[in-house]
């Protein structure tokens, strides 16, 4: 059943003419074809659907984000919120607007602020080098794959020729003392978690821990990443704060904890029956994919997967 609704949407996107606009002030995503769509599905028990580009790899930016948020916790707990906020933004992925009024401190770890101060905290315990190898490997166990997931050079390198606005966003909290270590090295960080290119069948894989209550399937039974209240709490926010200013449209229309990135990808999660990754590299105005969340609107219409869906029983 799972596996014709994957496939008939995936036949559904390719025959839409309004495709969005790839973000052009990333040179590299700038050259993606926007005709590209991938879709994955990954159920609890383990079974696999895919359409369309769901083998292709691209870069998955802002949803690095979850990742790197889930090793800051286990690095520091909460103490991470001293630094870092747990409210909507309600303004753009890269606004600096908010950190005047609010001395430095992001409205949360998934806008490009908060980001960084998550990749500041890294930065703590570990040389750059060293985190950007730990965000590596973490990625690659979680989707079982040490072969092809990698840090796209080039898109790290365009990220840091034309990051300027991101460069200020550090730089202002530098000024307000929330940003402590050397301020290249923190944004050279944050643009290599960006780069990572993954599949849509990778990112799926990779989501299965906040699907399946902090753990992951493997060989020799279920392995836990992180507790179950922690996965709670990631998808929580994802659901408030996965998408900027966006968020509560895409939790309105698909009722879903999700996070997307502006390589046109988006992990979703439908807890306890399936991790979902899809990538349109099209964008809405809020930087989204605008297929993306056709998609997977599409999907939980005909599935019933919404967390506000009633459950029998």
């Amino acid at each position: 059943m799972i596996g014709g609704i994957v496939a008939e949407i995936a036949a559904e996107m390719a025959a839409i003419a309004d495709r969005g606009t790839v973000a052009g002030y990333i040179p590299p995503l700038a050259r993606v074809p926007v005709d590209k769509f991938g879709l994955a599905v990954v159920m609890a028990d383990g079974t696999l659907h895919m359409a369309g580009d769901a083998e292709e790899a691209f870069s998955i930016q802002s949803i690095s984000k979850v990742f790197a948020l889930t090793l800051a916790l286990g690095a520091v707990g909460d103490q991470l919120w001293k630094r870092v906020g747990r409210e909507p933004s309600g303004s753009a992925f890269n606004s600096i607007v908010q950190l005047e009024t609010e001395h430095g401190i992001p409205r949360n770890p998934f806008i490009n602020a908060g980001a960084i101060v998550v990749c500041d905290v890294l930065l703590g315990r570990l040389r750059p080098r060293e985190a950007i190898g730990q965000m590596l490997r973490f990625v690659r166990e979680l989707a079982g794959d040490d072969d092809t997931i990698r840090i796209d050079e080039t898109v790290a390198q365009a990220e840091q020729d034309t990051g300027f606005r991101n460069m200020a966003l550090a730089n202002y909290m530098r000024a307000f003392g929330n940003i402590h270590g050397d301020v290249g090295m923190v944004l050279g960080t944050y643009f290599h978690f960006c780069a990572l290119a993954m599949s849509c069948r990778q990112l799926a894989m990779a989501g299965r821990y906040l699907m399946d209550g902090g753990r992951v399937a493997s060989e020799t039974g279920p392995h836990r990443v992180i507790t179950e209240s922690r996965a709670r709490r990631i998808n929580a926010l994802m659901m408030s704060c996965g998408h900027y200013d966006n968020s509560g449209d895409f939790a309105f229309r698909i009722g879903l904890p999700g996070k997307s990135g502006v390589g046109g990808g988006i992990l979703a999660v439908a807890p306890g029956i399936a991790s979902i990754a899809v990538w349109s590299p099209g964008l809405n105005e809020a930087g989204n994919s605008h297929l993306g969340q056709l998609a997977l609107e599409w999907l939980v219409q005909r599935t019933g997967w919404s967390v506000f869906e009633p459950r029998a029983g």
